[in-house]
């Protein structure tokens, strides 16, 4: 059953990558013009770069089932995709504002830029132990501007849920990635199995970005 659910996961992995860099190209050939849609495309590609430094070490995991030679790169690969998923959402709030015509002077966009900073900030310090079993609490820290940053995004795209055809669910889309992640961040340490719900988080990415084709 374990081997049954590692090739599954090897194979989930790869159409999410694959889907993730195809509309991401797609966006960036087909936004001429759209400045909305070009910064979606490289939202996408940042998303599945970031990503790629993480799973795909794991995918040579779970094919060769040997991890110590591939430990090194899984720890830094985390620390990657931990900050391009912040980089993610500060696409993700700039392509909100283009597509609302909402310029980004109040004072949620300066929060916006202040949270992610401090979420990278907390990600390159060295208590976090990429290179071995991250501490519990130092996961919880970097993530509570992670989650306030998702937060913010989120609202946006609430707020503005009828503006815009094709994105009026991002909202939602965004909620449920948060939801599916927070009890990893809390508790897969105890319980790996709790990982799983990584699977249906990416889902909800690969639904962000599916959304973006409507720009």
């Amino acid at each position: 059953m374990k081997r049954v659910f590692g090739v599954v996961e090897v194979v989930f992995d790869a159409v999410y990558l694959t889907t993730a860099f195809i509309i991401g190209i797609t966006l960036i050939f087909t936004g001429t013009g759209n400045t909305a849609r070009l910064t979606a495309g490289v939202m996408a590609l940042v998303l599945a770069g970031g990503d790629a430094f993480h799973l795909v070490p794991r995918m040579k995991v779970i094919v060769s089932k040997n991890e110590e030679p591939l430990r090194k790169a899984l720890g830094r690969g985390k620390q990657i995709t931990s900050i391009t998923m912040t980089v993610f959402y500060l696409f993700l709030w700039q392509t909100g504002l283009l597509a609302f015509g909402l310029k980004s002077t109040e004072f949620l966009g300066y929060a916006v830029y202040i949270l992610a900073a401090v979420r990278v900030l907390l990600c390159l310090l060295p208590q976090n132990k990429w290179l071995e079993r991250s501490p519990v609490r130092w996961g919880i820290w970097r993530n509570i501007p992670f989650f306030l940053l998702g937060a913010v995004v989120a609202g946006l795209f609430f707020l503005h849920r009828h503006a815009v055809y094709g994105l009026g669910l991002m909202w939602l889309a965004i909620a449920l990635s948060f939801a599916f992640y927070l009890p990893v961040v809390l508790w897969s340490n105890q319980n790996p199995k709790i990982g799983m719900l990584m699977l249906p988080k990416t889902c909800a990415y690969i639904w962000m970005l599916v959304m973006c084709l409507s720009l």
